[in-house]
């Protein structure tokens, strides 16, 4: 989710759900050790529960990272060994560390007797020409067997050569199978499932057939309200008023104001709000107004105002 669950989006995703846990971009721990953009880890404390996801294959420098992280306050610290993406496999880190399982369980083994918060790992089932159900069991082995205790499986085999990180997201075929399968041969882990689950329905169903957890990427982020304003009540079992999509836009209202306050720009947030509507009327009006005045020097709320009343009037109509 690198350039899109940054502060503001989750921001936005922590008003729809008080449970769901929110993760950040992944942050690359030479960034944090070496470049000292510690600025990259800042949130929000009304974020919480929020994990950091980190890149990195160094263990001391990924030590030294998860304990900035800790004293940040994170409930979660995430080791990515699942991004196929060119920038990661250029420094070793992401997806092509599934080759180097030990290289991990180095990894995860300093983090963890770094700082206090728990860590946990993000993989795919493989890469390239292995074969899942040889390397996968081994991979998660190593890492239990190093202190983890929590493992969100994305269920596709990355190509590092031949596929776009952007095509590593939907040409591999998916195979929930081998992650049931690792539950039952890792019954003292816990394990969550990602990769082309787009409903709360799909959710519910993982999470009935014994998986431990249900991990929601793009839907959750193109079409948030439909993911995270009922999973509270559907997924945690949590009683509560229920919020409508003009309730969230306008509890946005006091922090877009405190951004651009600080010399923000509106389109740094409202981005992340475009697919709140979709699916209903009013939608079309609701990105035309964002995605064409957003952008505007001196654009504040108003804009925001704008385009919900547009909203109303079509639901009106």
């Amino acid at each position: 989710m690198m350039d899109w669950t940054d502060r503001h989006c989750r921001y936005l995703h922590r008003l729809m759900s008080r449970r769901a846990l929110l993760y950040t971009e992944m942050v690359t721990a030479p960034a944090l050790v070496r470049g000292g953009a510690r600025h990259l880890i800042a949130f929000d404390p009304a974020e919480h529960p929020v994990a950091l996801q980190l890149g990195g294959a160094d263990p001391g420098e990924l030590a030294e990272a998860a304990a900035m992280a800790a004293e940040e306050g994170f409930d979660e610290i995430n080791l990515n060994v699942g991004c196929p993406s060119d920038r990661v496999q250029s420094g070793c880190f992401g997806a092509v560390l599934m080759e180097r399982p030990g290289l991990v369980a180095d990894c995860v083994r300093a983090m963890i007797a770094a700082q206090p918060v728990e860590v946990t790992v993000k993989c795919r089932i493989g890469v390239d020409d292995q074969e899942p159900r040889e390397v996968l069991p081994d991979f998660l082995a190593r890492i239990r067997d190093a202190g983890v205790g929590r493992v969100a499986i994305h269920a596709r085999q990355a190509w590092l050569e031949g596929l776009s990180p952007k095509e590593n997201r939907d040409i591999p075929p998916l195979d929930y199978g081998i992650v049931h399968d690792m539950k039952a041969a890792f019954p003292d882990l816990h394990v969550s499932v990602n990769g082309g689950i787009g409903s709360l329905d799909a959710a519910e169903a993982f999470l009935a057939a014994g998986l431990d957890g249900v991990m929601i990427g793009r839907a959750a982020y193109h079409t948030p309200a439909e993911i995270l304003l009922e999973a509270d009540a559907r997924i945690f079992g949590e009683t509560g008023p229920a919020q409508t999509r003009e309730d969230v836009v306008r509890a946005m209202l006091p922090y877009i104001a405190r951004h651009l306050d600080e010399g923000g720009k509106l389109h740094a947030v409202t981005r992340h709000m475009l697919g709140i509507f979709t699916g209903m009327k009013g939608a079309r009006a609701w990105r035309r107004i964002l995605s064409e005045k957003a952008h505007r020097d001196g654009a504040g709320v108003e804009v925001v105002l704008e385009a919900l009343d547009r909203v109303a009037l079509a639901r009106a109509a």
